[in-house]
């Protein structure tokens, strides 16, 4: 009884009139994440917080832009170059921490982001080749050398691994994280510069995945998250010709206004406290549904 309430509940109010962010609300955003940036030119994860981290920084700039502040963001740059290490030729979270591949990807990442010369950093993608193990490294590494705009030497390498995770229709996954595995996956072949046969089919699998309560979420979850709308939405965006959009589009926009909160930033779900992470999820969603 109690699941049906709660299914019924979540379909009416992905059913809700959904409403574009209005001017003030978006200078409200931008005042939340120009709030986080610290002395050091990085940005904090949320806040509260006061220590700058490199996925923050990154994805702040892309939530600056999405939303229209058109202000030079480059006194982040000396805090990205301290993030890089020199000996191992990786990304760090912060000056001085431990190397890992999703870290040096989102390193490349904030270079773009930032309008930063690649030339000082360019053992990142060699790091990135030599170093990545599994599906998940694979697909953050993608992004992070496409960000570049290279191609990983293990191209073709990854994209057979990938392969071997797809189902006999050409989905990934399984359950009700289908629609989570399957849009990561296709951007990854994507990203790597390989095919995706069938994209009407994919784009239908992604459609059917929409939860009742206007997005998508982790497999076994009861709720969705901004987080997994964004790797399908990506999906969305690379598979689709215009506006990336899903069968119910407006549930989905009425899903991100219910994570927005009163300080101007997003929680990666409702009622989940504003984080730079939840804000960039909701900031780029949207943009892709809107741009022409």
């Amino acid at each position: 009884m109690r699941r049906t309430l709660f299914s019924g509940l979540c379909l009416l109010l992905a059913l809700a009139p959904a409403r574009a962010q209005t001017p003030e609300q978006k200078k409200a955003t931008l005042a939340y994440i120009r709030g986080l940036q610290q002395k050091d030119g990085g940005f904090a994860p949320a806040a509260g917080q006061d220590k700058s981290s490199l996925r923050a920084t990154s994805a702040a700039a892309r939530v600056l832009k999405y939303f229209g502040d058109t202000r030079p963001a480059n006194p982040a740059a000396p805090f990205i170059a301290r993030c890089f290490d020199k000996d191992s030729g990786g990304f760090a979270d912060s000056p001085g921490g431990r190397v890992d591949v999703p870290t040096t990807a989102i390193g490349l990442i904030a270079l773009e982001g930032y309008l930063m010369s690649i030339r000082p950093y360019e053992r990142a993608a060699k790091y990135l080749d030599d170093h990545v193990k599994g599906f998940e490294q694979i697909r953050i590494a993608a992004a992070g050398i496409e960000a570049i705009h290279r191609r990983p030497a293990k191209a073709e390498e990854w994209l057979r691994e990938i392969a071997a995770l797809r189902n006999p229709d050409g989905t990934y996954g399984k359950g009700d994280g289908k629609a989570r595995a399957t849009g990561g996956a296709v951007v990854a072949v994507l990203r790597l510069g390989g095919k995706v046969p069938h994209a009407d089919l994919i784009l239908k699998s992604l459609d059917a995945g929409q939860r009742d309560d206007g997005a998508w979420g982790k497999e076994g979850a009861k709720g969705s998250d901004l987080e997994t709308s964004y790797r399908v939405m990506r999906a969305y965006h690379m598979l689709q010709t215009g506006p990336a959009r899903p069968a119910h589009a407006d549930r989905l926009r009425a899903f991100i206004a219910r994570c927005r909160n009163d300080d101007g930033g997003y929680g990666v779900a409702p009622g989940q406290k504003s984080s730079v992470s939840g804000t960039y999820y909701a900031a780029t969603i949207l943009h892709w549904m809107e741009a022409p």
